[in-house]
Parts: structure tokens; sequence; C-alpha cells
């Protein structure tokens, strides 16, 4: 009888000694776990039931799937229950994160028609030299030609040369570059440097958070996908006659992505002071709608940018 009592304090003594897991979001949505006890195996599951030592062992980041709850625990290495349970609900994933097509301009441009351009133009002239942002990088000039441009000489005098590709779209927002990333675009590429600019058309639907989310989950996607090439990212243009919400909005989200310098071979690079008169506002010489460049707009922003895309096509 004793030597059964001291068995049961003992396992009493041991189970309140280990913590119960604790969890953190990563940028993406999915679930990080982690526990305080060392040597203890976290096991988790999405059943209506606390996992048991059948559960599957945590291992990497998880997403909670629509509609169901992470449940996990610490066990031993003997598979004795040691912890109380965890649960974790479902976060709702922002837009700027969920790939998706769009077809929003359709009256000036078939979206499809000009990603399957941009893929098969991939595969014959293998750029050095990648373009990826919205209309504002799509109106500028080079391959595919779009009907539309705005700065074709200022392309061709800076990366007429260089085997650039202009892979910009009108009205494109994260999600739906990043829906092109993952279908085809870089594929079987190996560019030395990609110029990335966009997010402007997700600041009327999302925050600045959520926005530099998107921009993010971009930024590890070419890094993954292009290991050897460098990403230039741009800070979101100034938009609006003056300074505004809008354009509140979209300082707000280059504050936010700058800490990407440094990390997966982004380098950032904020040119918008180039755009901006002395009290803030912008000129229609610049930026005749207030949002995309002139031919006198593209000629700063390429003349701005060129010092850093030298050093970046010569790997310095």
């Amino acid at each position: 009888m004793r030597i059964v009592l001291f068995i049961e304090v003992f396992s009493s003594c041991l189970y309140a000694q280990l913590a119960t897991p604790s969890y953190s979001r990563l940028a993406d949505g999915r679930v990080q776990l982690e526990t305080k006890t060392s040597g203890a195996v976290l096991r988790y599951t999405f059943e209506e039931k606390d996992p048991d030592k059948s559960a599957g062992v945590y291992l990497a980041p998880v997403t909670v799937p629509y509609g169901k709850v992470l449940r996990a625990k610490a066990f031993s290495i003997d598979g004795a229950e040691q912890s109380a349970v965890l649960s974790v609900g479902p976060q709702a994933i922002p837009s700027t994160l969920v790939a998706v097509t769009q077809n929003r301009d359709w009256k000036n441009y078939d979206w499809v028609k000009r990603h399957e351009a941009i893929v098969e133009l991939g595969k014959m002239r293998k750029p050095d030299l990648l373009f990826v942002g919205d209309s504002i990088t799509h109106f500028w000039g080079g391959e595919p030609v779009d009907a539309r441009l705005r700065g074709a000489e200022v392309w061709d005098k800076y990366y007429g040369s260089r085997k650039a590709l202009n892979l910009g779209y009108g009205w494109d927002r994260t999600e739906n570059v990043l829906w092109r990333l993952q279908h085809g675009e870089i594929d079987g590429l190996t560019p030395k440097v990609v110029v990335l600019m966009i997010g402007t058309n997700n600041a009327g639907i999302n925050s600045a958070a959520e926005i530099a989310a998107g921009i993010e989950a971009i930024c590890g996607e070419l890094h993954a996908r292009l290991p050897g090439a460098r990403i230039l990212l741009l800070g979101i243009f100034p938009r609006g006659a003056k300074p505004d919400a809008a354009m509140a909005k979209v300082m707000a989200v280059n504050e936010l992505i700058a800490s990407l310098d440094g990390k997966n071979g982004v380098s950032y690079l904020d040119v918008g002071k180039v755009f901006l008169e002395a009290d803030g506002s912008i000129s229609p010489e610049v930026m005749n709608d207030y949002l995309h460049p002139t031919a006198l707009g593209y000629e700063r922003w390429a003349a701005a940018m060129e010092p850093t895309l030298v050093r970046l096509l010569e790997g310095r």
C-alpha cells in the first residue's frame, strides 16, 4: 500500500511540473507550438477529443482547418500525459495571403492571356531581370507589350539591353501575385534580380499589417523558388494629390516591410520621395492621375533605383 501511494504521489508531482503547451501565429496564419518542458513530446489532433499517444507528433507549424480546433498536449517519452490541453481555433487568413486570380481590369486586358504570354516568354528569353507588380509596373514598358504604356522609352533606355521581363498586371493585389508565382511564371527561371513593388491596390480593403504580410509572403515565395536571385523590394509609391489617409496607409505598410531588408535575399529601397513636391503633394506632371507615373515619373523611378540595381546585378 505504501509503495502504491508513493508512485501516485510521484506521478502527481511529475504531472504538476510540466507546462501546458503554448502557441504563436506566423504571418501566414499557421500555428507554432512550444513547450517549456525539456524532453517533452508535443502531440496534436484536429479531432473532437483530446490527443492521446496515438496522435501525431508536432514537427512544424500547422494550419488549423476552417471549422476545426487544434488540441495539443505534452507527453513524456513513455507516452504518459504530462500537461493540460491547449486548444487553438482557426484564424481567418487575410485576403492578402490567399492566392487567387483576378479579372478587375477586364475592359482593358485579358489577365489570363497575359499570364500565359509571360510563362511562354520566360521559357524563351530566360531573363536576368524581373519586374513584379501591379499596373504601375505593367504600364512601364517591355514585354509582354501592352497598348497602355506610359514610359516605354524610359524602359528601353534602362532595361532594353538587360534581358528584362515585365510581370506587372493592372489591378493586381498581393494575393494575385502569389497565385502567379505559384502557377508557372517563374518556374525554371534564373534571374539575377527581381524588382518587387506591390500592395497599393490592397490599400482600400486591407490593413497595413495584412498588406505587409502579403508582401512578406511574396518575398518568401520568390526566395524559395528563385534562391539565387536578389530581391529588390521597393516601398509602395505615394498616391493621391495631397497627403491623406490612403497615403498614410501606404507609409505605414512601408514602415513594416522595411524590416525585411537583409532577410532571404531582400534589399529594401524606398524611392517614393522622388515623386513628391516640397509640400508632400504629387504633381500631375509626375503622376497625372496621382497613382501611375508619367514618362517623367518613370524616369525619376529608374534613376533613383539605378545605383542599387547595378550593385545587385553585379552581385555586390
